[in-house]
């Protein structure tokens, strides 16, 4: 049996929703504990500028995560990094969160876990796939890589890839135009280092000796195949909400995001849930921060009534 520790508030998920969370928990003199399976931050370490954060007219994505640490670590709100969150207890008066190495109890339970990058479904697997240029990005200095998807992200990474000096990007969009704005399209494709391509989809992956050295490509207007040398492959065709641990226990929509009310309380009295998870129209750093603030304030209500 593993260890066990009482908290008034786990939040799990420790992107800007729950370490706003965890902020407010802490201001108002509750024993918190922030559950991260990866590093706190989420998505927004691997956006490349932040333009639209108030206060900061333009913030790397990593370095506004690390002053959202910061100010967590000052109020000494507990946070587990890199635990893997085996199994969630949520009914009844005192939830219960298992990782690897430990069992927490609490009265109440902030779910943030936001939401995972959609996976390249082709059936050759490598280690040269990615989902992020600014943690991956530096090894493919002064060589090719694929980049799939055709919106905002994977203009962006791909401008930010240019500037590691990556020397070669084929660009390619399933659609029959890109989404991305026209401004940042321009951009990129003036750099004239980039082979963009609509109506074009990844088949598969040509990989010797653990070694990624190809992709197939086939235009899916003409169901003409092509082999195009790249060393790595880059991945932007959005994020699916990350559910896994309580998919079967509390009310999703359709699309399996968290259905909450206005208190960003769930179908499980106790249970809250804040930021992208959430079963709302927009999901920015911003409004994640607000739902973390009202789940945190609710929370508090609930534990005190």
């Amino acid at each position: 049996m593993s260890e066990s520790t009482t908290y008034d508030i786990i939040i799990v998920g420790g992107g800007p929703a729950g370490m706003t969370a965890g902020i407010y928990a802490a201001r108002a003199g509750l024993k918190a504990i922030i559950l991260e399976e990866n590093i706190t931050g989420g998505l927004v370490n691997s956006t490349y500028t932040v333009e639209n954060f108030p206060s900061y007219p333009t913030i790397h994505g990593m370095d506004l995560m690390k002053k959202m640490r910061a100010h967590v670590d000052s109020l000494e709100v507990e946070v587990e990094e890199v635990c893997e969150i085996e199994s969630m207890s949520l009914e009844g008066d005192i939830k219960i969160v298992e990782t690897d190495d430990e069992t927490f109890n609490a009265k109440t339970v902030i779910i943030c876990t936001g939401r995972k990058p959609i996976p390249l479904n082709v059936p050759t697997e490598c280690d040269q796939v990615h989902h992020c240029a600014i943690c991956d990005g530096g090894p493919y200095k002064g060589k090719r890589v694929l980049v799939v998807g055709g919106g905002n992200s994977a203009f962006d990474e791909s401008l930010y890839m240019i500037t590691l000096g990556i020397e070669h990007i084929t660009l390619v969009e399933v659609m029959d135009r890109f989404f991305a704005a026209q401004g940042t399209q321009d951009q990129l494709l003036g750099t004239g280092k980039v082979d963009a391509r609509s109506e074009t989809k990844v088949v598969d992956l040509v990989v010797e000796n653990d070694e990624l050295k190809a992709a197939v490509l086939e235009n899916v207007a003409t169901n003409q195949q092509e082999t195009v040398p790249v060393d790595g492959v880059f991945v932007f065709l959005g994020q699916n909400p990350n559910n896994e641990l309580f998919a079967k226990k509390i009310e999703l929509s359709k699309n399996g995001y968290i259905i909450t009310d206005e208190h960003m309380a769930t179908s499980i009295p106790g249970v809250f849930s804040a930021g992208d998870i959430n079963d709302k129209a927009y999901r920015q750093i911003t409004t994640a921060m607000s739902d973390g603030t009202i789940a945190a304030l609710a929370a508090e209500r609930y534990i005190r009534t």
